[in-house]
């Protein structure tokens, strides 16, 4: 069974969302599953990993508010709390059983979150593909690459926060070949940027309330710090991390974090992934599933 379908969040967004199970998924034990994609992405990019997950777990997958086929709504303040929000209203009116959340980037961190202020169990278990530090760069105030930077991109939230200059910006940015450099930046496996990435996210750019959501998100407050969140977490936790990240690389403070966890965290597993960037699901998914299967099955069985 395959599904796309609409909620409406806090009665006035439509968010967009797609669940997938085989017979065998849906009497399994193991808890469901939620997918939540990175900045600029949406459910497609989880395209390499909906139909291995379905085989055995009722898989969810959600189009952030501002991506994808859901409402980018004029004017809003994008923030990480609200997706977090998101998340939680998403688990609790929608699922409505104990998830396990598997996040990929700012989608990592808005499940770091929403576990925090779970208050009723939802949350089973997290999975963090290349977790973020923030919403955006300036999270990162303790890397000198980004001290160095620092005052550029308080230049270019000055610029973008120019409607005109901010449109240029977008226009030149959703080019297919701007695009397509960007991500083979950002991916290990070249050969995963493929024609059907670029589209996945070049389409949702070209919506009605896509440049609103790149500037808010861009410019906006960076959120909460998963440094200061994660030791109060005591769920199971996966954390997979692509070493070949230029945007929360390894070395940096968020990857040197997230790698010394499992000595101080007993409920925290870290798998590296060797040549892998910062989309590790669809950067090379068949090494992300023979990492994330044995685990999930033994969160299933515990």
């Amino acid at each position: 069974m395959k599904d796309a379908a609409k909620w409406m969040w806090k009665g006035q967004f439509s968010i967009n969302y797609f669940v997938s199970c085989n017979s065998d998924s849906q009497s399994s034990p193991g808890p469901p599953l939620l997918l939540v994609h990175g900045f600029g992405a949406s459910i497609p990019h989880w395209r390499r990993n909906i139909d291995t997950l379905a085989k055995n777990y009722t898989v969810y997958a959600v189009d952030l508010l501002g991506f994808g086929a859901s409402d980018k709504p004029e004017g809003f303040s994008y923030t990480m709390e609200e997706w977090a929000q998101l998340i939680l209203d998403f688990l609790d009116e929608v699922i409505q059983k104990p998830t396990v959340l598997i996040g990929n980037s700012v989608g990592s961190l808005a499940c770091v979150i929403a576990a925090s202020e779970s208050s009723h169990a939802l949350v089973r278990g997290l999975v963090l593909l290349n977790c973020s530090g923030g919403m955006n760069n300036k999270a990162i105030v303790d890397d000198w690459r980004i001290k160095l930077f620092l005052p550029l991109l308080w230049l270019i939230d000055f610029l973008l926060k120019q409607r005109a200059i901010a449109s240029w910006i977008f226009e030149r940015v959703k080019e297919r070949d701007t695009l397509r450099n960007i991500l083979l930046s950002v991916y290990g496996n070249k050969e995963s940027v493929d024609e059907d990435l670029v589209e996945i996210i070049r389409g949702p750019a070209c919506d009605e309330g896509a440049l609103d959501a790149f500037v808010s998100i861009v410019t906006g407050p960076p959120g909460p710090n998963p440094v200061t969140l994660m030791p109060a977490l005591s769920i199971p936790i996966l954390v997979l991390w692509g070493d070949q990240d230029p945007f929360t690389p390894i070395d940096g403070p968020v990857g040197k974090y997230f790698s010394s966890l499992p000595s101080q965290l007993s409920n925290v597993s870290l798998c590296m992934l060797e040549g892998v960037g910062h989309c590790p699901h669809d950067d090379k998914p068949d090494l992300v599933h023979d990492n994330l299967l044995p685990w999930l099955a033994s969160l299933a069985a515990s």
